[in-house]
Order: C-alpha cells, then sequence, then structure tokens
C-alpha cells in the first residue's frame, strides 16, 4: 500500500525530511544478531514518544560499518513496516566506493525506504570532481531523494561550496547533514541554493538555524528528541530567547551523548529505559559503569531522568 505525504520526496518543499529525524541505534540480541522486533518497537518510540518526522536507519550509530548488506536490507523493511505509514524512513548507504553504494541505493528503494543518506566516501580522500561525480551517479539511480552527508571529521574530505552548489542543481539532492562545524561554508551554500540543511551535530542546532538550516539528524534525540523538536519550532516562530534557553538545557545530552562514541552511549541509554538496543558489535565496546553514571548525571542536568 502507497502512502501519500504532501511533501514526501518533493524537491520543491524546503523541508523534505521534515524537522526533526534521528539516526536510529539498530538493536541487536545478547548473541550479537539483528532484532528486527526490536528495531520496530524503537522507530515506534522515536515517532510517538520523541516526535521524530524521519528515521535515519543504518547511518554510523545504527552500526552501518558492521552490518551485512542483507541485514541492512531487512533493517530498512522492518522500520518501513512498523512506521512507514507515518512517519518518512531514510536509508543510509554510503559507502567510500561508488558502486556498492548504488546498490546499497537500489536495494534501499526496492525495501520501501523514502529517502537516501549519502555520506562522502570516506578514507580514499577523493578530490571534488571524484565527489561530484559519486554523488550524481548515485542520485541517478534510484528515484529517491537524496540528503548528502558532510562530516570531514570522520571522512577526511569536506564537500567544498562550489560541490554543493552544482549538486544542488540535480532534482533528487535535496537536503544536507551538515556536519562539517564551518558555518561560513554553509552560510554560502543556503544563499546560494535551495537545499535543506539538517544540522549533523547536535548541539549545532540551534546556529545552524540562524544561519538558515531547517532541522536536526540527530543521535541524542533518542532521549531529547520531543524538546529538540521544539526548539526548531520556537526558532521557526521568532522565538529566539526561548529556542536558546531549550538549547542551553539540552547541551549536557547533545554534547555529553559523544563522550564516547554515539552508539555506545545511545544503547546504554535506551536499555536503561528497557528500550530495545541490546549489545555494540566490535569493534565498538558497551559503556562501563562509569560512563553510564555520568550519562544520568548529563541526563539529570538535562532535566530528564533515566533510571538506574
Amino acid at each position: 500500500m502507497t502512502h501519500h505525504h504532501p511533501d514526501r520526496a518533493d524537491p520543491a518543499t524546503p523541508r523534505p525530511f521534515g524537522r526533526l529525524l534521528t539516526a536510529m541505534v539498530s538493536p541487536f540480541s545478547p548473541d550479537g544478531a539483528l532484532d528486527l522486533d526490536g528495531a520496530a518497537r524503537l522507530a515506534g518510540y522515536l515517532v510517538d514518544e520523541q516526535d521524530n518526522d524521519a528515521l535515519v536507519v543504518n547511518g554510523t550509530t545504527g552500526e552501518s560499518p558492521t552490518t551485512t548488506d542483507a541485514e541492512k536490507e531487512r533493517l530498512i523493511r522492518a522500520v518501513v513496516s512498523a512506521v512507514g505509514d507515518r512517519t518518512r524512513v531514510v536509508a543510509g548507504i554510503g559507502t567510500n566506493d561508488t558502486r556498492h553504494t548504488i546498490e546499497l541505493a537500489v536495494a534501499a528503494e526496492k525495501a520501501g525506504a523514502h529517502g537516501l543518506l549519502v555520506v562522502t566516501p570516506y578514507y580514499n580522500k577523493p578530490p571534488q570532481a571524484g565527489l561530484l561525480r559519486h554523488f550524481t551517479a548515485v542520485a541517478d539511480a534510484t528515484g529517491l531523494p537524496v540528503m548528502l552527508y558532510d562530516i570531514p571529521g570522520r571522512t577526511g574530505t569536506p564537500i567544498a561550496t562550489e560541490t554543493l552548489v552544482r549538486l544542488a542543481e540535480h532534482d533528487r539532492i535535496v537536503a544536507v547533514k551538515d556536519a562539517k562545524g564551518d558555518l561560513t561554508a554553509t552560510s554560502w551554500v543556503t544563499s546560494r541554493t535551495d537545499l535543506a540543511y539538517y544540522s549533523g551535530d547536535d548541539a549545532m542546532t540551534l546556529p545552524l538555524l540562524s544561519v538558515g538550516g531547517i532541522g536536526l539528524v540527530g543521535t541524542s534525540t533518542h532521549l531529547t528528541g520531543a524538546l529538540a523538536k521544539q526548539l526548531i519550532e520556537a526558532y521557526e516562530r521568532g522565538e529566539v530567547a526561548a529556542a536558546r534557553a531549550l538549547h542551553q538545557r539540552l547541551l549536557p545530552l547533545f554534547t555529553g551523548i559523544f563522550r564516547t562514541q554515539g552508539t555506545i552511549l545511545v544503547k546504554a541509554a535506551m536499555a536503561a529505559l528497557g528500550l530495545p538496543a541490546g549489545p555494540v558489535r566490535p569493534p565498538l565496546v558497551d559503556a562501563t559503569d562509569a560512563e553510564l553514571t555520568q550519562l544520568r548525571r548529563d541526563c539529570a542536568d538535562a532535566g530528564l531522568d533515566l533510571p538506574a
């Protein structure tokens, strides 16, 4: 059954994926296998209780480096089946191999994804001409709207302003997850294109809104989603002081969730809340008692309760 959302996959809308997305962790069973029932439950919690407009599955937070292509496809199907009638499901498909990325894009479309998140090829450091060809080839491969993911701290390569401006000419390249940490560069892109800019760094949400951003793809939003959405909406209404107050309130979690690798602490938090999460896969390691204690402190500082 096809569900039609008026703003889904329409490149003319300023919010192709809504305002708030969470890069969802992938729940595993105690033995490390993919927990598809858990994924469905967690997706429901993120939509119903944390007010997400869309979910990213198979992002780095979803441990995409250590899940197989077949697991990625099953995860998309499970989440689309659980919440696809009321939220958009965006599939992380980025790799550092254009051919493999295209294969994952086609598989994600077949599995029912509503959009694609495509990270800059990492480690092999392609030049800007290579990035242009890579992103264009991936966008050409399906009918789905594409969000580029610009995170030079992890990939080693920023997407240059001129490259982003050229990519914005593609009908299906509609958004950017911006974790570049360069608001001047971002300002140039938002002033020259109609790309929808989402913060890829929880704590940069408010500053990004001030230069033309429209939302957040978050990690701490497993816990702070409903409040982060309020922050974005307050800013949009012109209630800057209210947005700043929420930013300052949530700062302990916006930053604290990254004291160690974000997935590790999100999974620990979800387990504490009785939600599906399970262990992480190596090379990640599960949170220590000390890390969990600190996370509870960070939650308390943000006015949220994480049960012991």
